[in-house]
């Protein structure tokens, strides 16, 4: 993968300068919008580029501080590498504040800087109150060693210092972006004449190049990227980490929308439910429990959709600062990934009260864990994905194929077929060949699936013991294993491998079980042989033949007759005679016989020269016309 780069973002209360700050730093002012610069307040997100003194550029999202905005800033905190937050030296830290710190912990942003911004207003005895106010007040969060730097915008204090220190920390940050798919959640949508429609967002794994496709989440639309930009600058390429402006071809505004992600087509299936580690932080709520099945609101990427907190394993609420096991269930699908962080406000009124990490992204609907269910959340809460997904494949009680891993374990492809080829190599599962499919099971599972076939088809054979085997979609139906039916019949490959089951003629029976039908279907063969040769040239019709047989089982007759067919005894003529053997040879020698001799003759002629009514001339002639004996010329035949 090519290497990732680092995005800057701003947090902290309104009108504590942080757009004032980036400008200066940047040259670039990040308040876009008419409205913002009339009421002086940044209410959507803002861009630019900070150029640092080693060389490099990170690009930054500037984010909005008041209140009802807070949307808005967790959507462009998502995805950032280091923060920059913002504290007016003459207000201190203020509400808004303490919930940005919130959602940066909740994210998981790997580093902090804080701006001690309009220093110039007051004096040194003053910026060290609230520097040490600051410093108490992060001692508690993951930000508890941040630099801060005293600045001010309209004098240009402490802005080189800072770029020192945003550089400083930016090498430290490590980067979360390690999966191979691409993945951008989009901030914004709009047109450009003659070029299309335009999206932005952070790429936050993976990468995007010129003529590559890209799927919309939730829609499932695909399309195609036309262009490239970073900051107004066309590439070729777009990587980890950057922001970025992507043309898409054929999409229109409504296509595609703030709050969407585009990512690596069928790399991620969106989901109306996840397992999770919340942590309920509450910083605005005054220290209230949280009960489950509250209904909250989950902000991932840049969209937010409402849910529900069920807490696990009969826990009934949640105190502040604490973190619990819990299943949210969405009110709509979020192409949520094992690692991604998302964030939790209340339904009303609006504040942040949490969040946490999402482990599983497809689970049962279950809120008591297992032994197992919780081993797998404690390895996915641990990063450990190699873990996770050996711990997923070792629990299957039935065959499995490598997507059923992915999606049990919410580990990624890569990753989940390097596990599971070391555990057939290690021999704790056996892989399970069905032409071009791979499955894979546990020994204890390849047992508990041949002994349910093994004992289906004895039931099988007890309830129809004329019949030599079953179909092999009956017999899975008969098996009750909620399965793929192609595991089911690389199951088959292997018990009729291990001689556990007897495989042919589209039919699937029991070694031992079907002996018994096999004399059966011996025994009809032979009644109704008997009664062909019996009938020589003028043998009963099929119905007729059965009936003389005294084989009553339709099914056997069938079959017997199949056999008698196969072994050559008998021909059969059209569909409701057949003739023995022999019989049909004579009846063959006396044709070509009497057509070498005149040449020509008609079915009355032949008919009569073999001795056969016009119920037996017509479809043997027919037959000998399909076997090339004779040739129909108008009316008569000659020899083929």
């Amino acid at each position: 993968m090519a290497p990732t780069r680092k995005v800057l973002g701003t947090a902290g209360h309104i009108d504590h300068g942080k757009s004032s700050l980036i400008q200066a730093l940047t040259g670039t002012d990040p308040d876009r919008l008419a409205e913002e610069k009339k009421r002086g307040i940044t209410i959507e997100l803002g861009f630019a580029q900070l150029q640092l003194p080693d060389g490099r550029s990170m690009g930054v999202v500037d984010v909005p501080g008041h209140e009802r905005f807070v949307r808005q800033m967790i959507s462009g905190s998502t995805g950032i590498d280091l923060a920059l937050l913002c504290i007016a030296a003459d207000d201190g830290i203020m509400p808004q504040t303490r919930e940005h710190i919130a959602v940066l912990e909740l994210l998981a942003v790997p580093a902090c800087v804080v701006a001690l911004t309009k220093s110039d207003r007051v004096d040194e005895e003053w910026i060290d109150m609230v520097s040490s106010e600051i410093e108490d007040y992060l001692a508690d969060t993951p930000f508890a060693a941040a630099p801060i730097v005293p600045t001010s915008a309209r004098t240009g204090q402490g802005l080189d210092r800072l770029k020192s220190i945003l550089a400083e920390e930016a090498n430290k940050a490590d980067s979360v972006r390690k999966s191979p798919y691409a993945r951008m959640p989009v901030d914004r949508v709009f047109t450009i004449k003659g070029a299309g429609t335009v999206v932005t967002g952070t790429l936050w794994s993976g990468t995007v190049k010129v003529d590559d496709e890209l799927q919309v989440l939730p829609s499932k639309a695909i399309s195609r990227v036309r262009t490239i930009q970073h900051h107004d600058q066309a590439a070729d390429e777009a990587c980890a980490g950057e922001r970025t402006a992507l043309n898409l071809s054929s999409f229109t505004v409504d296509d595609v929308r703030p709050g969407d992600f585009l990512v690596t087509p069928r790399s991620i299936e969106p989901t109306d439910r996840f397992d999770t580690r919340f942590t309920y932080l509450c910083p605005l709520r005054e220290g209230r429990p949280l009960a489950t099945g509250t209904r909250i609101r989950i902000a991932h990427g840049t969209r937010e959709a409402f849910g529900r907190l069920l807490l696990a394993d009969g826990l009934q609420q949640i105190k502040p600062n604490e973190t619990a096991y819990a299943q949210i269930r969405l009110e709509e699908e979020l192409p949520l990934s094992a690692g991604d962080r998302y964030i939790a406000r209340s339904y009303s009124p609006v504040a942040v009260i949490g969040g946490g990490v999402a482990l599983t992204c497809h689970p049962r609907r279950r809120t008591n864990l297992s032994e197992r269910d919780r081993a797998l959340l404690e390895a996915l809460a641990a990063e450990n994905y190699e873990e996770a997904a050996s711990l997923a494949a070792l629990s299957q009680p039935l065959p499995f194929s490598l997507a059923d891993i992915v999606r049990a374990s919410s580990v990624s492809e890569p990753t989940t077929k390097a596990v599971l080829g070391k555990l057939v190599d290690n021999g704790a599962i056996e892989e399970l060949g069905s032409g071009s499919q791979k499955f894979f099971a546990t020994k204890a599972a390849v047992q508990k699936t041949l002994g349910a076939i093994e004992n289906a088809l004895l039931a099988f054979h007890t309830q129809n013991p004329t019949e030599p085997g079953v179909h092999k979609n009956d017999l899975f139906l008969r098996c009750g294993l909620s399965m793929n039916q192609a595991a089911f019949d690389a199951l088959l490959s292997v018990a009729a491998k291990n001689g556990k089951i007897v495989v042919g003629a589209g039919a699937v029976s029991h070694p031992k079980a079907g002996a018994g039908a096999k004399a059966a279907e011996s025994k009809a063969a032979e009644s109704i042989h008997a009664v062909l040769k019996a009938g020589g040239f003028a043998p009963p019709a099929i119905p007729a033949l059965f009936e003389q047989s005294s084989v009553k089982d339709q099914s056997l007759a069938y079959r017997a007759l199949g056999t008698l067919e196969k072994r050559g005894d008998i021909v059969r003529v059209g569909r409701e005679l057949a003739f023995d053997r022999e019989a049909f040879d004579q009846l063959t020698s006396l044709t070509r016989a009497y057509l070498s001799e005149c040449g020509s003759a008609t079915v009355a002629d032949l008919k009569d020269h073999l001795g056969v009514s016009r119920k037996y001339a017509v479809p043997l002639l027919e037959e000998f016309d399909t076997r090339g004996i004779t040739k129909r010329v108008g009316d008569a035949r000659t020899l083929g």
